[in-house]
C-alpha cells in the first residue's frame, strides 16, 4: 500500500471512531458515512473509499474498538457479505 493509501485508511479509522462518538454509545454507522466524511470532493467520489472504509473497520475490530454487524448482530468481518454496520464494541 502506498503512503497516501495508508494515510487515507488512517483518516477513515479516525472518522469511524469520531462518528460513533458523536452519535452516542448505542449508535451504529455505515462505512459510507466514514467514506463521505473523509472525501473532500463535490461528487460521488466517496464511493471509491468504500472498500478502504470496510478495511479500516476490520482493523478496528481487530483492535477491539468496534464490532461489525449485520441484522443487528455482530459478525466475523471475514464472513460479512453485503451491507454492514459498525458500532462500538462492548
Amino acid at each position: 500500500m502506498t503512503e497516501a493509501g495508508r494515510q487515507a485508511e488512517q483518516r477513515l479509522e479516525r472518522a469511524i471512531l469520531e462518528l460513533l462518538e458523536r452519535r452516542g454509545p448505542s449508535a451504529s454507522i455505515c462505512p459510507s458515512d466514514a467514506a463521505r466524511a473523509v472525501y473532500t470532493g463535490d461528487d460521488d467520489g466517496w464511493r471509491a473509499l468504500m472498500e478502504p472504509a470496510r478495511r479500516a473497520a476490520r482493523r478496528l475490530v481487530t483492535s477491539g474498538e468496534v464490532e461489525i454487524t449485520q441484522g443487528g448482530r455482530p459478525v466475523d468481518p471475514a464472513d460479512a457479505r453485503g451491507p454492514i454496520r459498525i458500532r462500538r464494541a462492548g
